[in-house]
């Protein structure tokens, strides 16, 4: 029977719509903009650093060199126009000229810095101020000693102007000085602005560490909210079902998911319960069927019983007692007389074989069924025995391959090997019967066959000899209930096998409707022949 399936669960509600990678993604999102935020700032910081570096490595650091460069550079000049007033020695006119070539490289050189500076514009008047300061210390001073003619009047010129040079040396070196001091102010102030970025820096990277510690912690939550705990709820609500609290519901809220498989498994569990409960009270039926069979089978045991007892002394009496009227009455009776006594004495004897049939075939299975590992030679060689009068007075040759060791009941056995080389022999043609029990292996089983030469059995015939009563012949042809075939077939049931006419040789077979007692060609009844094969499991395995 095919089941339904089963109803979709349904859907989860509030945050139990949302799957395990739902929750990571908006997770994921979240950590993913504020490490897009914190990344921004750390560049950003990063940038001002480099800047404020820059402005201090790059622009004020080599433009109070060049401060140094300019300082020495007009003190130098200052030196050699007084050392050349007093000695008048070209050294030192060469030097002064050298003072004014580096008074310039610096003063350009301090120029071409100015718009790294953050304000240049104040710089820049200090420089204007100190180019014309030394500018006009040179133009009253240093070039008028330094051009004198006669080059003796150096020296008078020299203590002449030593006043007004004095001034505007000192109005050179209160430019330098404020200089000095406003790249010092601009120094610190970008050394402060240095501080504060690489502090942001520090800042925007601390963030970014929060930010992953946050991130960590974040998962690791949705991780137990979302997996963690439900699993834990559904393992507990599944460990509680597998204990014996079938009626417990399963009901998990979130991830959507697990939602969904606990609304498939309660599914699941509920059906099982359902089915469960069905098949219980099926047992329960079946228990009682049972037992209703077994009261029956009791009854049909009294009833085997009555009938091998109480039912066949009424047909031995009627038998006796029709003989003793035949024996005494005889010279009275006439011939239709002794034919009605005859059918009386042979419907009583038939009763009689009929009934002992009948106990055979209901007691296959039930009565002393008990199975063992047999040397199937034993049971062989039992009912060889109880056929040796039919045998030898047939003139039959009954031969057999070497028997194996089968699983099976000895008494049941050798009712089967009776029956059917019993008939072999019974239903034979003219010549003398020839039966040969065979054996091979079939997988787990042993498959057996019994080979005769008789009459033979037609192919459509074949299903139908196994049903009990059924005969293909008259009684006055070949005697029987009918009963045998189907016996040996329940028998072979009981052992778990199987049992059939091989028809490879169907075309050599007779049909059953003919005369056994009609001319017969003799090549054509050489071929006849029936061969009957079945299983048996093998006596080494465990049953």
């Amino acid at each position: 029977m095919r089941l339904r399936p089963l109803p979709a669960p349904p859907p989860a509600e509030g945050f139990g719509r949302l799957p395990v990678g739902r929750w990571f993604l908006l997770a994921g999102s979240a950590v993913a903009l504020v490490f897009a935020i914190a990344a921004v700032l750390t560049v950003g910081a990063i940038g001002a650093a480099r800047d404020a570096r820059s402005v201090v490595v790059d622009v004020i650091d080599p433009a109070a060199l060049r401060t140094l460069e300019l300082s020495g550079a007009l003190a130098t000049q200052e030196s050699a126009v007084r050392a050349y007033g007093r000695t008048r020695e070209a050294q030192h006119l060469e030097d002064y000229r050298a003072a004014i070539e580096k008074e310039r490289a610096a003063l350009a050189a301090i120029d071409r810095l100015l718009p790294g500076l953050p304000d240049p514009d104040p710089v820049r008047s200090e420089l204007d101020a100190i180019g014309a300061a030394a500018a006009a210390w040179r133009s009253e001073y240093g070039d008028v000693v330094t051009t004198a003619v006669p080059p003796r009047r150096a020296e008078e010129i020299l203590t002449r102007d030593a006043q007004a040079g004095a001034e505007h040396y000192t109005a050179i070196r209160a430019a330098l000085t404020a200089l000095e001091d406003r790249l010092t102010r601009a120094h610190a102030a970008a050394g402060e602005r240095l501080q504060e970025s690489w502090q942001s820096v520090y800042v925007a990277l601390g963030g970014v560490a929060a930010v992953m510690v946050l991130a960590f912690a974040g998962f690791i939550v949705i991780v137990r909210y979302a997996v963690l705990r439900p699993v834990a709820e559904l393992t507990g609500q599944v460990r509680a079902v597998a204990q014996g609290d079938f009626d417990h519901r399963l009901n998990v809220e979130r991830p959507a998911e697990l939602a969904e498989l606990a609304g498939h498994v309660d599914a699941m569990r509920r059906r099982i319960l359902s089915e469960w409960r069905r098949a219980s009270d099926a047992q329960a039926k079946l228990e009682d069927q049972a037992a209703e069979l077994r009261r029956s089978n009791g009854e049909l045991e009294q009833f085997a019983y009555v009938a091998s007892h109480d039912l066949q002394e009424p047909l031995r009496k009627v038998a006796s007692f029709t003989q003793m009227l035949e024996q005494r009455y005889a010279d009275q009776l006439d011939d239709r007389a002794r034919q009605y006594i005859a059918f009386a004495v042979d419907g009583a004897k038939r009763m009689q074989s009929l009934i002992s049939d009948l106990l055979d075939f209901s007691r296959v299975g039930r009565l002393g069924g008990e199975r063992s590992s047999i040397d199937s030679a034993e049971p062989l060689k039992e009912a060889l025995d109880n056929l040796a009068a039919p045998i030898e007075e047939a003139g039959a040759t009954v031969t057999f391959d070497e028997m194996p060791t089968v699983y099976g009941n000895r008494q049941q056995l050798t009712q089967l090997f009776q029956n059917l080389v019993g008939n072999a022999v019974k239903f034979r043609s003219r010549q003398a019967p020839v039966v040969h029990i065979g054996v091979r292996p079939a997988g787990d089983m042993w498959e057996f066959s019994c080979t005769d030469n008789g009459i033979g059995i037609e192919s459509k015939y074949t299903d139908r000899i196994f049903l009990i009563f059924q005969r293909l012949h008259g009684r006055d042809v070949y005697p029987g209930t009918g009963i045998g075939l189907a016996l040996c077939k329940k028998i072979v049931d009981y052992h778990d096998g199987q049992i059939w006419v091989d028809t490879t040789n169907s075309d050599n077979s007779y049909n059953s409707d003919i005369d056994h007692h009609a001319d017969i060609n003799i090549d054509k009844q050489a071929k006849s022949g029936t061969t009957f094969r079945w299983t048996l499991p093998r006596g080494d395995t465990d049953e």
